[in-house]
């Protein structure tokens, strides 16, 4: 028996590039006892799968602080919403210190960036005291060193003593080594002057780049707060109080926190239902829009169920609780969201790869630059020219877009589905989806509503409608059988007058009968009225084949003796089925339908909708056989299905999408859960997975190319044909973009609309 391990999330603190997730994921993974350990740059978080036998949550969060991060504490009783406010509140005061350090850099360096342009024009330096000029921009460097980039110093020198490398190192070095030789020219100018070297200084270099690298991060930062706007939206849904009925009858208002179990609440015309019920009085309209993305309200009555956070529109009514906290759909759906935006896809793999050994790298490289400088250039200018390549190439290749490349992306796109009802499990799923090209879609509660639904109601010659409906109802109000309420909901659907029936009785695989104001009524299949000896008027008769044909199940109806009328009952196809099938034709999919209906039910309705090919007669057992069927073919399969049948289906497909009216073994076996219960919603699946892969994919190009350009321009590349070397002040701009161009791309997602059907 395999042992049973725990998930636990941690909140990573100090993280700067995708090099500190790589290193303190190994961390966590070289731990006794973790399965498997996964670190998000993006989201700062920290997912562990550990043996809890030899691993416990105090370990990994001593793992990670040994790795020279911190790791910030949450309380276990705390909400999803109170605990995203507490992050959201430290991420803002963090903002806030950012900003500042950024606007000190960039004031003094917009003071030493003039002082340091004297030295360009000899005129000016006569008058001039250079000795004193330099020690002036010294102590006008300092502050930005000590003050605004200090953490990239402390971080840097925490790397070298747990001997692992990230931005903060580059960033450290490279502008460590500008300030320690300009620091040098400045108090010891005549050792460089007896060398033949000009004793030139780089504050401005070294203040510039920590002020452009600062405004990158703070870009950065405000970028990645909007990446999770989706997720902090829905948790800003819940209500904050509730109108609780206590047993002597007083309604109380109490805060959503003191709501229990089996509670009674009051719901008004305009207020937010306070969590998930039953409704036991009253009936509304209930705007849902905000968890399944449809716009239209529902009608809800006594026994119909309620979700918290949506809102009432028209009536009052009173619900019973059934779920709580963290048991709610709304919580389910954050905890889906924030467990996908924290999940990882394959096509990040590359990245992680080459972030884990990127830095060490491109520190090598940098220091072969210097060395080749130091030895080809001319003897006065070859230290500073060695000296400003080698920092260009530190500064240009720091690792963070790269990192954020994906994780941004899948951030911003899972919360977008999540607005439009379309839950997704895991980036792998939204991947998945992209490289689908077939989709299999099973009939009954699919494409169809799943439940029968009267489609003709013929009375005989000289019925009236009206009253022959009254009789038919009032005989299948008594009835449990699925007909019976397809005719019930019907009536009721016609406002037909509500009539007493007795004797009822119910016979056994034909139908039922009773007496309707003194007359008895037969309800049932041909072989009923045929054992009563009650024929069937030519007319009516060739009503009840022409039902036939179409695949639609026929009641007959018996009068006094005589046959009254004929019943078409069918499973319906749902309005949106026929036009969701074709924009995913258009999409270049192909489109197959799955029943256990005869072959001509089935090519009815696949020709209803527009499918040319179809399985028929498929048992439950056999839908999964169907699906490796298409796979045998090389086709990437995508099978929604909502039923517990399906459930082997759906986890048999490369990519499963459960309707949101199914049930939570099928939603269990999915990658995508559809809230309504509409094939639109995997159209609207699969245009987010392809828009989002396509974006990760142009900020993966965005990533590499920024450093596969950058630092062989850096390196001073382009100087022998050219005469052109890459400033390092350049390079701190061309790094931050990089960062913010893959962020600014990413947030574009925060567009996407689903197509229009």
């Amino acid at each position: 028996m395999e042992p049973t391990t725990k998930t636990e999330t941690l909140d990573i603190e100090g993280m700067t590039c995708a090099s500190c997730a790589a290193f303190v994921e190994k961390s966590l993974t070289r731990t006794p006892g973790v399965q498997r350990a996964m670190v998000n740059f993006a989201t700062e978080k920290a997912t562990i799968d550990y043996l809890p036998a030899q691993a416990s949550p105090a370990t990994l969060r001593q793992a990670v602080v040994a790795a020279g991060y911190g790791v910030s504490e949450r309380a276990p009783d705390t909400s999803a919403a109170d605990r995203q406010a507490e992050i959201d509140e430290q991420k803002a005061r963090a903002y806030q210190k950012l900003k500042h350090r950024f606007w000190v850099a960039a004031g003094l360096a917009a003071v030493i960036m003039p002082l340091s342009m004297l030295m360009l024009w000899p005129a000016l330096l006569q008058r001039v005291n250079m000795h004193w000029l330099n020690y002036g921009l010294l102590l006008l460097t300092l502050p930005v060193l000590l003050y605004s980039g200090r953490e990239f110093y402390t971080s840097a020198w925490n790397g070298f003593r747990h001997r692992a490398a990230n931005m903060d190192t580059l960033i450290a070095v490279g502008t460590g080594a500008a300030f320690l030789y300009s620091l040098a020219a400045t108090v010891v100018p005549g050792w460089f002057m007896r060398r033949g070297i000009m004793p030139e200084v780089y504050y401005d270099t070294t203040a510039t780049i920590i002020a452009l690298i600062l405004l990158g991060k703070v870009l950065e930062l405000r970028a990645k707060t909007q990446t999770s706007a989706a997720i902090k939206a829905l948790m800003g849904l819940q209500a904050k109080t509730a109108r609780v009925v206590r047993p002597d009858g007083q309604e109380v208002d109490v805060p959503i926190e003191h709501v229990q179990l089996h509670d009674l609440i009051v719901v008004r015309p305009g207020e937010k239902v306070a969590t998930d019920g039953l409704i036991e009085e009253g009936h509304s309209a209930v705007d849902e829009a905000m968890l399944t993305g449809e716009s239209l309200p529902v009608e809800k009555k006594a026994g119909d169920p309620v979700f918290g956070a949506t809102l009432n529109k028209t009536g009052s009514f009173r619900f019973r609780v059934t779920k709580v906290g963290a048991d709610t759909l709304l919580s389910q759906i954050v905890k889906l969201v924030e467990d996908a935006q924290g999940s990882r896809a394959p096509i990040q793999r590359l990245a992680d790869k080459v972030s884990a050994i990127f830095v060490p790298n491109v520190v090598v490289i940098a220091i072969l630059t210097f060395v080749l400088w130091f030895d080809l250039a001319p003897v006065e200018s070859r230290l500073p020219l060695a000296l400003v390549n080698f920092v260009a190439v530190l500064i240009i290749a720091c690792p963070c877009a790269l990192g954020l490349a994906t994780p941004t992306a899948i951030m911003v796109s899972t919360g977008k589905g999540a607005e439009h009802g379309v839950l997704i499990r895991n980036a792998e799923a939204l991947e998945k989806a992209y490289q689908v090209t077939t989709v299999l879609l099973d009939k009954t509660g699919t494409i169809t509503r799943g439940e029968p639904t009267v489609t003709d109601f013929v009375p005989a010659a000289g019925q009236e409608v009206g009253w022959l409906l009254q009789l038919v109802a009032a005989v299948e109000r008594q009835s449990e059988h699925p007909l019976a309420e397809a005719v019930v909901r019907y009536a009721d659907s016609q406002h037909t007058a509500l009539i007493p029936a007795t004797g009822f009785q119910a016979i056994e695989g034909k139908g039922a009968q009773a007496v309707v104001n003194s007359q008895p009524v037969l309800i049932g299949n041909f072989r009923l009225l045929e054992e009563a000896g009650i024929g069937l008027p030519p007319a009516l008769r060739q009503h009840a084949d022409e039902l036939l044909v179409q695949a639609k199940t026929v009641l007959y109806v018996a009068v006094a003796g005589q046959a009254a009328g004929v019943i078409g009952v069918a499973d319906t196809v749902r309005e949106t089925s026929a036009a969701a099938i074709k924009r995913l034709q258009s999409m270049g999919l192909e489109v197959v339908m799955m029943t256990g209906d005869n072959p001509q039910t089935a090519a009815q309705v696949a020709g209803q909708v527009g499918i040319r090919r179809y399985f028929a007669e498929v048992l439950p057992s056999g839908k999964a056989g169907k699906v490796q069927e298409l796979q045998a073919e090389g086709r990437v399969v995508a099978m929604v299905g909502d039923g517990i049948n399906d459930a082997p289906a759906l986890a048999q497909a490369d990519i499963g999408l459960a309707m949101g009216g199914g049930t939570d073994v099928a939603m269990e076996a999915a990658g995508i859960t559809l809230m309504r219960s509409d094939l639109r919603g995997v159209v609207t699946a699969i245009d987010l997975s392809r828009q989002t892969i396509r974006t990760i994919r142009q900020n993966l190009f965005f990533a590499f190319i920024y450093n596969v350009l950058g630092i062989p321009i850096a390196a001073g590349l382009l100087y022998p044909v050219f005469g052109i070397l890459l400033s390092p002040m350049l390079a701190a701009g061309a790094m931050a973009l990089s960062s913010v161009s893959v962020l600014t791309n990413s947030l574009r997602l925060r567009s996407f609309s689903p197509l229009q059907n």
